[in-house]
């Protein structure tokens, strides 16, 4: 009798072991992503959102679960987001946030949880300078001083001798001035200015007269979607006529639609995305670019294709990428497997997305080079592959 409990015992262990296994099998790989949908950087966050949506739902074999959560382009809820979905949702990754005050905030949450967490912003500040924190945190926007040294050098080209700046009040305006510095400075070119205005300002009229008052021959604005509108307007307003340069934080249709007749002209750097159709067949980038274009205006429309929502498409690429590998290692919803994410994030080698060639490294969290970047000019309101 005992012998017979003591086998019923150890198949009824057995049993349970087999269904811890099976359950453990089948656990979905959870993506945690917080977008600014709503709040000044809604023109940016919307088309990722969009994008989210048509993000496979399997890779390798395994179900993707995607919880999507909108930080109203506001840091402290940014923060709420991710802690939610890395104590509560208990995911695998995270993707997020739209903004640089965000995702700068989130990245002690991702540390403190060992979750991999790519984010959509640009400044190089969210991936440099490489510590424990950040060996947690990627990024698929091209980084700052990438995009500036394109600016200084056009502007160079174009015999800008002086330039004033006007960015953003919080960490994109900083980061954005200290590269653009760097780069102005190698270019010989001097900043007479540096202006400042918040995202939700409805008058930039100070700033404008200050700039004006040194008589640059360019103007840079930094600021990113629709509220980067507001100090062009101004100087329009104000009858400035020397050039107008812009950052990729503006490369979507909102922008043109808020901007309209007083952004002709314009010159900004921008992902080959933003002319993918305007790209050499012999671009490196165009093919994954068109790709990109024709899913999301497949589902929302011709014409309404984002650069932005190209941030959440690429940071999809480098999940599909990692996953497979990440699973080989570990199951889903462990802290194992979230290691294992990581490094397989890391050790993307040559993967084409919309914005560039992936190459990341243990010390480049970005991976983008040259191939990610192209000037673009407005012309006749459309964004027009520049031709120097």
């Amino acid at each position: 009798m005992k012998s017979a409990l003591r086998c019923i015992s150890a198949a009824v262990i057995i049993a349970g072991m087999n269904a811890a296994l099976s359950s453990a099998a089948l656990a979905d790989v959870k993506i945690g992503v917080t977008v600014s949908a709503t709040g000044p950087a809604a023109s940016l966050g919307i088309p990722e959102k969009n994008t989210i949506a048509l993000l496979p739902k399997e890779v390798a074999g395994q179900k993707i679960d995607y919880i999507v959560l909108d930080d109203a382009t506001d840091s402290t809820q940014a923060v709420k987001n991710a802690r939610k979905l890395t104590s509560e949702d208990h995911v695998d990754a995270l993707i997020g946030s739209t903004v640089v005050p965000n995702s700068l905030a989130m990245i002690d949450v991702a540390a403190e949880t060992t979750t991999p967490m790519i984010s959509m912003a640009a400044a190089a500040s969210i991936v440099e300078p490489m510590d424990a924190k950040r060996a947690w945190v990627f990024k698929t926007p091209q980084n700052d001083i990438l995009m500036a040294t394109a600016i200084a050098q056009h502007m160079a080209n174009h015999g800008v001798k002086t330039v004033a700046f006007i960015g953003f009040s919080d960490a994109y305006g900083e980061s954005w001035f200290k590269e653009f510095g760097k780069a102005a400075d190698l270019a010989k070119i001097k900043i007479v200015a540096n202006e400042r205005f918040a995202r939700n300002d409805t008058s930039v009229t100070g700033q404008v007269l200050k700039l004006m008052s040194q008589n640059p021959d360019a103007v840079l604005i930094a600021g990113a979607g629709t509220p980067a509108a507001l100090p062009q307007k101004t100087l329009k307003e104000r009858g400035y006529k020397g050039k107008y340069y812009q950052t990729h934080g503006i490369a979507n249709n909102d922008f043109l639609r808020v901007c309209g007749k007083d952004c002709e002209g314009t010159f900004l750097p921008a992902g080959p995305l933003l002319v993918a159709d305007q790209l050499p067949d012999s671009n490196p980038v165009k093919k994954a670019s068109l790709a990109y274009k024709h899913a999301y205006e497949g589902a929302y429309g011709a014409g309404s294709v984002s650069t932005f929502g190209g941030h959440a498409w690429d940071a999809g690429l480098l999940l599909q990428h990692a996953i497979p590998l990440a699973l080989k290692k570990a199951q889903p919803g462990t802290p194992a497997f979230r290691e294992a994410l990581r490094a397989a994030l890391e050790s993307t080698k040559d993967l084409p997305a919309s914005h560039g060639i992936f190459n990341m490294s243990a010390n480049d969290h970005s991976g983008l080079d040259q191939r990610a970047r192209v000037m673009v000019e407005i012309a006749g309101g459309k964004w027009k592959l520049s031709a120097d």
